[in-house]
């Protein structure tokens, strides 16, 4: 079963605020969504499971526009979430006092049944506030180590949450430019593994820990090649990366985890994915690049469709 995520980010903002969103009611745009997709049969396919991962006022309108359908037509279509807090509620301990956060147990109740979690632009965050308090952590090596294990460490308990709360998790690893250097790929791939270790055994031991039973899928996102002009990496960087991730996940705890391409699954690179044996899905963000950038139904039909052949 191939999975396909889309991370519709500020799509509850629309374009004339600054946002994504086409429309100005987004909650009348994100059941035009669920009605599109069911009415293309992507709810449906045997052979993809798609999840919508979306921001938290989008999530219980798509989950009640797709409980309107027939379980058959939406039988492959979940709604994810956009993170969520390293603390949650508990029965008898924290009853909800997290404002402005969003606990697991809140995510589910909202209808989500999964999580995206250390998505790249939210490790940054984590990084930014820790920098705030010590502004040394941006110049010194030795400082930005344990920042980035102290990231790791709360993304870890963000997982532990999700998935004892009954989410599924996607989980985002990747590598900036700077960790991954200069040199040719044989020369960067031990710079690579170590940052990718630290991040996939902090996921795994979540995993290892709440043993649900629930899905618990990777996403490789290099993030040095994320953005507008940037080259993303070929075939034989993504082979590598996914087949490393997956030889992690066996030697260190057993599990042979599904590894998604994370770093923008696309209609011109799609074909090329899906041909990496040790990849077994991808993250669409968008699906129009260039004029009024945005996502559509439609786009999202035709990526899917190259990704199976």
């Amino acid at each position: 079963m191939h999975k396909i995520f889309v991370n519709l980010k500020r799509f509850e903002v629309p374009r004339r605020a600054g946002g994504l969103c086409p429309t100005d009611n987004p909650v009348k745009w994100i059941e035009s969504v669920m009605e599109e997709t069911v009415a293309f049969g992507l709810g449906s396919l045997e052979a993809v499971q798609l999840t919508y991962m979306l921001p938290e006022g989008l999530v219980a309108p798509a989950v009640n526009r797709l409980s309107q359908f027939t379980p058959s037509e939406t039988r492959r279509l979940a709604i994810g979430c956009q993170g969520v807090h390293w603390e949650d509620i508990r029965p008898g301990k924290n009853f909800g006092a997290f404002t402005t956060s969003l606990p697991a147990a809140s995510a589910r109740n909202l209808g989500a049944t999964w999580a995206i979690i250390g998505h790249s632009e939210e490790r940054k965050a984590k990084l930014q506030i820790m920098q705030a308090f010590d502004p040394a952590i941006q110049s010194d090596a030795e400082l930005r180590a344990k920042a980035n294990a102290a990231v790791n460490g709360l993304v870890q308990a963000e997982v532990r949450n999700a998935l004892e709360d009954g989410l599924n998790v996607l989980m985002c690893v990747g590598e900036t430019a700077e960790e991954r250097g200069e040199g040719t790929l044989d020369e960067q791939k031990p710079r690579i593994e170590q940052v990718l270790a630290a991040q996939v055994k902090a996921g795994l031991a979540s995993v290892a820990e709440a043993g649900t039973g629930r899905d618990f899928v990777i996403g490789y996102e290099p993030v040095w090649a994320i953005g507008p002009g940037k080259t993303p990496p070929g075939k034989e960087y993504i082979s590598f990366v996914s087949s490393l991730i997956k030889t992690i996940g066996k030697e260190s705890f057993g599990i042979d985890p599904t590894v998604v391409y994370g770093g923008g699954l696309k209609e011109e690179n799609a074909a090329m994915i899906a041909s990496i044996e040790t990849i077994g899905g991808g993250l669409v963000g968008l699906t129009r690049f260039t004029g009024e950038i945005g996502f559509d139904v439609e786009g999202l039909r035709k990526i899917i469709e190259k990704y199976l052949g």
